[in-house]
C-alpha cells in the first residue's frame, strides 16, 4: 500500500454554507485530536485522553430536518494478488447504539480500511470496530454528546488496535498486519470523522455564489515525512528513511503493525466534526488506490456526471438515484484501475438526502 504521492487537498477549516443560505446550518468546525507521546504500546495517561486542539468552532443553528444517509460501494482487486481492503456501510444503527433519545434521532457509521502486510488487520477492524462504538457508545443523559462522542471514538481505537495486537502476537510466527481505518459517525446532522493513515474522506458541497460544487478534505493524512509525524516517531527510537518508517512502513498510524508500535506508530485517530447543510451532496470515502490517480476535485466531478447521467436509468424496481450512485461507485473504480493504479481500489459514496 503505497502512501498518496499527490498533494492532499486539506482544510483545517471546513467552510459554512454560503451565506445566502438563510435556511442552512450555518457551522463547521474541524478539530484534531493529536498523539504527541512516545508511541509505545502502552501509552501514557496524557496521550490517551488525547491533546485536542479546537482548530474553528462557530454557533451551531439546530435543524429539526434530519438528513437522510445512504452509503453506496465498488472494490477492484487491482493488479495485486489479494483484496486487502474492507469496508462497512451501516445506514442506520440508532436501535443499536441505544443513545439517549431525547439528546440524537439517528447514528449512523460508515468506513474503509485498507490493509498491508495481509488482509487480518482491515478485516478485523471492519469486524470489530463499530461493535466496540456500539458498546461504548453514550448512554443516558450526558453533559456534552460532542465531547462523549470523541471519547468514545477515542477509547474505540485504542480499545480495536490492542485487541488486534493481542490476537495478532498470540500467532505462531506472530501476524505483521496493519489497516488504515477512515471513519465517519453521523450523529444526527454532525459528522465525526476518525482516521488513520492516508485512507481520506471528502465531502461535496456546493456553493451558492460560485455555482460550484467544492471538494472538501474531512480527513488528515498520516505520512511518516510530515514533521509532526516524523518528530513523534523520532522521539519514540524510531527513523524515517525514504519516507518510511523505518524505510518500510508508508503510514505513520494505523490499527495492527505491532511491530511499529514501539516506533512511534500509533493508533490515536485524527478526529474532525462537521456540520451538514442543505448543500452537502455526498460524502466520498475511498483508499489511497484512488487517490493515486485522482485529485479530490476530478473524484468529486466524475461522481457527479454519473448522478447527472440521464442514460443510466433504474432496473428492477430499483429507485434512479439509487442506480445512479452505485454506477458513479463502479466507474470510478474502473477508471482508477483504467488509469494505472496498481492497488486495491475502495470507492464509497453516501449520499445526503433531506
Amino acid at each position: 500500500m503505497a502512501s498518496g504521492s499527490g498533494g492532499p487537498l486539506l482544510f483545517d477549516d471546513l467552510p459554512p454554507a454560503s451565506s445566502g443560505d438563510s435556511g442552512s446550518l450555518d457551522a463547521s468546525m474541524s478539530q484534531t485530536v493529536k498523539n504527541e507521546g512516545k508511541g509505545a504500546k502502552r501509552r501514557a495517561p496524557e496521550e490517551e485522553n488525547g491533546s485536542e486542539e479546537l482548530v474553528e468552532k462557530k454557533v451551531c443553528k439546530a435543524s429539526s430536518v434530519i438528513f437522510g444517509l445512504k452509503g453506496y460501494v465498488a472494490e477492484r482487486k487491482g493488479e495485486r494478488e489479494e483484496m486487502q481492503d474492507a469496508h462497512v456501510i451501516l445506514n442506520d444503527i440508532t436501535e443499536e447504539c441505544r443513545p439517549p433519545s431525547s439528546l440524537i434521532t439517528r447514528v449512523s457509521y460508515f468506513a474503509v480500511f485498507d490493509g498491508h502486510g495481509g488482509i487480518r488487520a482491515s478485516k478485523f477492524a471492519a469486524q470489530n470496530l463499530h461493535q466496540n462504538l456500539i458498546r461504548k457508545f453514550p448512554k443516558g443523559d450526558v453533559i456534552s454528546v460532542e465531547k462523549t462522542v470523541k471519547r468514545c471514538l477515542l477509547d474505540t481505537f485504542k480499545h480495536t488496535d490492542e485487541e488486534f495486537l493481542k490476537q495478532a502476537s498470540s500467532q505462531k510466527p506472530a501476524w505483521k498486519d496493519g489497516s488504515t481505518a477512515t471513519c465517519v459517525l453521523a450523529v444526527d446532522n454532525i459528522l465525526y470523522i476518525a482516521n488513520l493513515g492516508d485512507s481520506r474522506a471528502i465531502l461535496c458541497r456546493f456553493n451558492e455564489e460560485s455555482q460550484k460544487h467544492a471538494a472538501l478534505s474531512l480527513s488528515k493524512e498520516h505520512n511518516p515525512t510530515q514533521y509532526e509525524e516524523r518528530m513523534r516517531i523520532q522521539k519514540a527510537g524510531g527513523n524515517v528513511r525514504d519516507g518510511r518508517v523505518l524505510g518500510v512502513l508508508e503510514v505513520s498510524r494505523s490499527i495492527g503493525d505491532g511491530q511499529y508500535k514501539r516506533c512511534g506508530v500509533t493508533s490515536v485517530p485524527d478526529i474532525r466534526r462537521c456540520q451538514l447543510t442543505p448543500n452537502d451532496r455526498f460524502i466520498l470515502l475511498a483508499c489511497d488506490g484512488l487517490f493515486k490517480v485522482f485529485t479530490p476535485e476530478e473524484a468529486v466531478n466524475f461522481i457527479l456526471s454519473c448522478l447527472e447521467d440521464e442514460k443510466i436509468q433504474s432496473r428492477e424496481g430499483k429507485p434512479t438515484v439509487d442506480a445512479r450512485y452505485e454506477a458513479a461507485c463502479n466507474r470510478l473504480a474502473n477508471k482508477a484501475v483504467q488509469r494505472g493504479s496498481a492497488d486495491n481500489v475502495t470507492v464509497m459514496v453516501v449520499r445526503i438526502g433531506q
